[in-house]
């Protein structure tokens, strides 16, 4: 009798542990479903700059109608769009100011961020006015910071998303390569050229790396912007705008839509 009455003690502990857990299963998929917003961070190839049309309140940090995360949010009416992305922005920046829009409904974030960490502008600037072995030499400087610390400062931006939205996707995008080769066309010099596309791969693949440490998605964009890279005659990429320098070196509205928007598409 006291053995029958102790099994029925376990089963219904066990019933009633089996009830809970199933429960908070339950609640926890309920709340995942719901999750469908959209949060859109990163720096100013997700902002927009280069493709016009900036939206006025969002100031120097030039977001853009034509940007791919606003296109995204046009094309999928998620339950909430925060863009948050910001020209200029470096993982710090990311960490400082644009992740308030995250929580656990949060079901899709996208965000491109490193190259201004490792000294884009700087690289670029370098390369235009320098020669080609002062370009060749800040370009190992960016590559040895891309080795070293940026891996660092992803994983702790990365970590952050995950913690503040649980529930999302999470797809980082990477960077085009500049240059078409092996064809002729006015301004940097081959040498230049190949060299700041070999870095581009570099960083691209640091990203990478640290992206799938986290579960995220990588987005690859070098093979949406093959054909349209600079000097290939139906260019993506701004070269040098001498009346707006900013946009230089940035996708066109084309590389928004054409280059960015179908790699988000197909990761989210």
């Amino acid at each position: 009798m006291r053995r029958s009455r102790l099994v029925v003690f376990i089963s219904s502990l066990l019933l009633a542990a089996g009830a809970a857990l199933t429960g908070a299963a339950a609640a926890q998929a309920s709340e995942a479903a719901a999750a469908t917003g959209y949060v859109a961070l990163g720096d100013s190839y997700s902002s927009g700059v280069g493709a016009g049309s900036y939206i006025g309140s969002s100031g120097d940090c030039k977001r853009s109608t034509k940007a791919y995360p606003y296109l995204w949010n046009a094309a999928h009416a998620p339950s909430s769009f925060t863009f948050a992305a910001c020209s200029g922005a470096e993982t710090g920046d990311v960490l400082a100011s644009q992740l308030g829009g995250l929580s656990s409904s949060t079901g899709l974030v996208s965000i491109t961020i490193g190259g201004n960490d490792a000294g884009f502008a700087d690289v670029m600037t370098t390369c235009v006015f320098s020669s080609d072995s002062t370009c060749l030499s800040r370009i190992n400087t960016a590559k040895a910071y891309v080795s070293s610390t940026l891996p660092g400062k992803l994983d702790t931006v990365y970590s952050t998303i995950s913690s503040k939205a649980p529930n999302a996707q999470v797809v980082v995008l990477g960077y085009p390569r500049f240059y078409k080769l092996g064809t002729w066309c006015i301004g940097l010099s081959e040498t230049k050229r190949a060299a700041i596309n070999d870095a581009a791969d570099f960083l691209d693949s640091a990203i990478a790396q640290r992206a799938a440490g986290h579960g995220f998605a990588f987005g690859d964009v070098r093979s949406t912007f093959g054909g349209h890279e600079i000097c290939s005659g139906s260019s993506w990429l701004h070269s040098v705008n001498w009346l707006n320098i900013g946009e230089s070196y940035h996708p066109t509205a084309s590389g928004q839509s054409g280059g960015y928007l179908p790699v988000l598409t197909n990761a989210a």
